[in-house]
């Protein structure tokens, strides 16, 4: 690393009521340099005061520099800057004239006028003579501190198939994190309402459990978040890993179509604090909190963060058929209003780091719980449920150890157990109307999803779960690492409305072994310019199960034990500093789940003989990050990709119409193109970026359920999409370190099937139609000892109609505002 070089001073000039009383003062300055080598920032850490203060730090505004370097390539970097006003000795008998105030520096036969100097590990362009001196560093001014390549930028310019997301600006405005990912290339989040409602995440045109998710390397669903992806508070998040397809082996995941991991806040230094508030249409409301403490002398640290959400979504929607006086049907506009989520949770983490004996050991605690009213089915056609309702409260901990063993070895751990309890219950005896009124019939049947079948569900989940991997650097150029995944799962429920006499299906205790082990080698060669992973998995997966039988005889033991194989490589190769091309491959595998095994013992049947769902996964693509002179910052990307499934998993009704049952149905082939183009303005005044995604997913069966449906596009799966943003910036506008900030966000999601392209006549086939979304945000953002700010945003600014799924309306025009604070 270099740090970064003076080149271009500014004279401050000198405060006329310091130079009258003949005062002299000493400004340090915390200067922020982009790879350009502009000071993009300048904060006064060391205060003269008497009117120096605020010259000093416009002058410094002003200076260019010679960027900082790391491997030869220009990053941002911070410094710390003295700028001191001295006075020149008074000449003998000489008064002080106009003189002693001039900004230019001495020349020959002049009388020499007050100093300004830069001090610090910055040197001056003339040390030793020129317009001005750099004297020797004080003592605040000898701390230099070089930022060079961000874990994010690392990872995307590293072999893995992966796209960072950045929540930064995210976590000052309004949309949550399923909104924040739909803006990804290659990422569809589709949704069944609002806050708290299903969601189906896909990626490349895999989707469901064909995709993992996980937080700081945990599954998803035992690090406190049961309730998905989409509704996990953005402000918790410190940036997104996407992993496309190609998935690294310390997640020891069975993942079919790729991986998501939500990295949280890793700083450990110092003391800080962060809270944020948002309100919004249709009674919605978020809260979170956070703080971190680091006790410097004895590396203990503490860090604490929670969370409270709640809204009503009781939007307004435009139904195609709703029944209506008389019994005719028709359109009308209702609103929903059995719709209402209620999600908190929190966590308390502790341990210590930096020690000689760990680098890392920490242990955390946490709880969460959330409640979710439904107000319709798959579609909201007949009528609407008034009372049903979902939920589920976890509980767990987690035990994490890093640390360097000695010669190139390292070690990281993390282990721990999550318990979940949900519910599920509709008992209503109402029949309820568009318009929320109960109407209770002549002979009223529990349950209004299916009159006279009542459920009053309670399941109990257990999981245990271990993440280990040991890293060997054996040389400067490769290292080989191990990773071994253990997850033990077990799970059973009652159905509280079950008669005595009657076999509860839910009593069945289930039991879910499965074991990821993996080994990799990273090879680095030609100083950097390429980068080599190769690796490879083995699945081991035993499922166990105990069915209830009849007339107290014992119960029925099912079983079935799975070993697979699995392998890949990711390869980078740097052409130019701004250009690298990236390739990756993986023959992937997931492992059918319990219930797809082992049925419900009530409505799905067992299917025993089911097999692993298999991919072969490739990615290929060209990035470049360009910077030309005076014309800002360019980044663009290409990426193709194909995923070639076999053994799709599929629920099917049995031929006498009264079970179900997992089969492998048939097989498909996702083929694409995905582009990003990025433009950020000198000054980052102006940024603008923008993705389309076209993805071909079309059915590869050449036997079973869908042999006549060959060639055909998988039906409800959009096939071109794009998004686009723009985001105009203002310095200076809230104080001298503040910004206004107006962001623009556009999506557009072309038509798509709901069923084959074959089936049905051209005229009468289900069709989502395109849409085309736009949202607004204005934010305010001051900076000082801390830094708040505040957004009033409008999404779908336009009130189009927005459906992701066939008949469900999501909302219309809504209206949020949103504070933070970080400290």
């Amino acid at each position: 690393m270099r740090p970064p070089r003076l080149v271009e001073f500014v004279d401050a000039g000198y405060p006329p009521e310091a130079l009258a009383a003949r005062r002299e003062g000493r400004v340090v300055l915390r200067l922020t340099i982009d790879v350009e080598g502009r000071v993009t920032q300048a904060e006064v850490v060391g205060a003269a005061g008497e009117g120096f203060d605020e010259p000093a730090r416009q002058a410094s505004l002003r200076f260019r520099f010679e960027p900082a370097l790391r491997g030869g390539a220009p990053v941002a970097s911070r410094i710390l800057y003295t700028y001191e006003f001295r006075l020149p000795p008074p000449e003998a008998g000489a008064a002080p004239g106009p003189e002693a105030g001039s900004s230019s520096g001495p020349e020959a036969g002049a009388t020499p006028g007050p100093e300004r100097s830069g001090a610090g590990a910055v040197a001056g362009p003339n040390a030793g003579g020129g317009p001005f001196r750099s004297p020797e560093p004080a003592p605040a001014a000898r701390e230099v501190t070089v930022h060079g390549v961000t874990p994010a930028e690392r990872l995307r310019q590293s072999a893995q198939a992966v796209t960072v997301v950045e929540t930064e600006q995210a976590k000052r405005q309004t949309a949550d994190l399923g909104e924040v990912l739909a803006r990804v290339g290659g990422v569809g989040v589709r949704r069944s309402g609002g806050l708290g409602s299903d969601t189906q995440f896909s990626l490349n045109g895999l989707t469901g459990d064909q995709i993992r998710f996980f937080l700081d390397g945990v599954p998803l669903d035992v690090a406190g978040y049961p309730f998905g992806i989409a509704n996990v508070p953005v402000n918790l998040v410190e940036r997104v890993e996407i992993y496309r397809g190609v998935v690294p082996i310390r997640f020891g995941a069975d993942a079919l179509g790729g991986a998501v991991n939500l990295v949280t806040d890793q700083r450990v230094r110092g003391t800080g604090a962060s809270a944020s508030y948002q309100v919004g249409s249709y009674d919605t409301y978020r809260y979170t909190v956070g703080a971190r403490h680091l006790h410097e002398p004895s590396g203990f640290f503490t860090r604490v963060n929670g969370f409270f959400d709640d809204a009503r979504n009781d939007y307004p929607m435009h139904l195609d058929e709703v029944p209506g006086e008389g019994g005719r049907v028709g359109p009308a506009r209702v609103h929903r209003f059995h719709d209402a989520y209620r999600a908190w949770g929190g966590g308390v983490e502790a341990g210590f780091v930096d020690r000689p004996w760990a680098r890392r050991l920490l242990a955390r605690a946490f709880v969460t719980d959330y409640d979710k009213q439904w107000q319709h089915g798959v579609r909201p056609r007949g009528a609407p449920y008034g009372e049903v309702t979902s939920g589920e409260s976890t509980a767990g901990a987690t035990l994490r150890y890093e640390h360097v063993l000695g010669r190139g070895v390292s070690l990281q751990a993390v282990a721990g157990y999550a318990y979940g309890r949900a519910t599920f219950v509709d008992v209503s005896e109402c029949l309820y109307d568009w318009y929320g009124r109960c109407r209770r019939p002549t002979n009223p049947r529990q349950g209004e999803r299916n009159p006279g079948n009542a459920d009053d569900q309670v399941f109990w989940k257990h999981t245990g779960f271990g993440r280990a991997q040991l890293g060997w650097q054996f040389s400067p150029e490769q290292a080989v690492r191990v990773s071994v995944s253990p997850t033990l799962v077990t799970r059973s429920g009652d159905e509280r409305r079950q008669r005595p006499e009657d076999r509860d299906p839910l009593t069945s205790g289930r039991h879910l072994f499965t074991l990821v082990n993996g080994v990799e080698h990273e090879l680095d060669l030609f100083e950097g310019r390429l980068e080599n992973i190769a690796f490879a998995k083995q699945y081991l997966q035993t499922a166990r199960s105990e069915e209830p039988s009849y007339g107290g005889a014992p119960p029925v033991r099912r079983e079935r034990d799975t070993l697979r194989f699995g392998l890949g490589d990711g390869l980078r190769y740097r052409v130019a500093r701004w250009l690298y091309a990236k390739g990756s491959y993986e023959w992937a595998t997931r492992l059918p789940r319990p219930d797809e095994v082992f049925g419900d013992a009530a409505f799905v049947v067992q299917s025993l003989d089911l097999k692993p769902e298999t991919s072969h996964n490739l990615n290929a693509g060209l990035a470049a990050e360009a910077r030309p002179a005076g014309a800002g910052a360019v980044r663009l990307e290409v990426n193709g990709f194909l995923r070639d499934v076999d053994n799709l998993i599929m629920l099917l009704v049995q031929s006498n119409f009264r079970a179900s049952k997992y089969e492998n149905v048939y097989s498909a082939r996702s083929l694409g193109l995905e582009t990003n183009l990025g433009w950020v303005s000198p000054g980052e005044y102006v940024a603008l970026d923008g993705n389309v995604t076209y993805q071909d997913f079309r059915n590869t069966a050449t036997e079973g359920t869908y042999r006549d449906n060959e060639g055909e596009r998988v039906p409800n799966r959009p096939y071109l999409f794009a998004n686009g943003s723009a985001r105009l910036q203002f310095r200076g506008v809230v104080g001298p370190d503040g910004d206004v900030a107006l962001a623009w966000h556009t999506r557009y999601v072309h038509e798509f099937f709901l069923a084959w392209e074959g089936a049905g006549l051209a005229g009468s086939k289900d069709v989502v139609g395109s849409q085309l979304l736009h949202s607004l945000a204005l934010t305010c953002l001051a900076r000082g000892r801390a830094t708040a700010s505040s957004t009033i945003e409008v999404q779908n600014l336009t009130d189009a109609r927005a459906f992701d799924f066939f008949g469900v309306p999501k909302p219309g025009r809504t209206f949020f505002f949103k504070a933070t604070l970080e400290i």
